[in-house]
């Protein structure tokens, strides 16, 4: 088992496709194609109502639903998505730009993840944390894609400062 391990594993260092930054530009890619998506969503009345239990819940983001309607902050809401998706893009050529999204992202990500444990029913009653229940599973995504503006940032910051 462990020679094929070794072998499986030197025959992966090998391969051209590791060697380049291919995970770097799936990873922006991704990360533009999901704010495209989820910024269209916004401009409609059902996605507006969605996120009413994590916004009216979160610490951070509450005020917006005294400053503005469910649909305004929803509009809000996907505006900044698709900039911050506008940004990534453009960090294909400019990575100064890709900072900027994906600064912004990372902002976004913290603020969703931020709403898990203030998310009501978000874990089941009789068998507690860890079980979620509700919304807290469609949140937990968000943690990857924080993991995932994390290393854009960290990415663009290296090649502009290699400059």
């Amino acid at each position: 088992m462990n020679t094929e391990l070794n072998s499986f594993v030197g025959k992966l260092r090998q391969s051209s496709l590791l060697m380049t930054d291919l995970d770097y530009h799936v990873v922006r890619a991704a990360m533009i194609i999901m704010y495209f998506f989820f910024g269209y969503q916004k401009w409609w009345p059902y996605e507006a109502e969605r996120p009413v239990p994590f916004i009216g819940n979160s610490p951070l983001i509450s005020w917006l639903y005294l400053v503005f309607s469910h649909q305004q902050a929803s509009w809000l809401l996907g505006v900044s998505e698709w900039t911050f998706g506008a940004l990534l893009l453009a960090g294909f050529w400019d990575k100064r730009l890709g900072i900027l999204g994906a600064a912004g992202s990372t902002v976004i990500f913290i603020v969703t993840v931020s709403t898990i444990p203030f998310t009501p029913d978000g874990w089941d009653p009789v068998a507690g944390f860890p079980a979620m229940t509700g919304n807290v599973p469609f949140l937990m995504k968000d943690i990857v894609l924080l993991a995932a503006s994390l290393y854009l940032l960290k990415q663009d910051l290296f090649r502009v400062t290699q400059r």
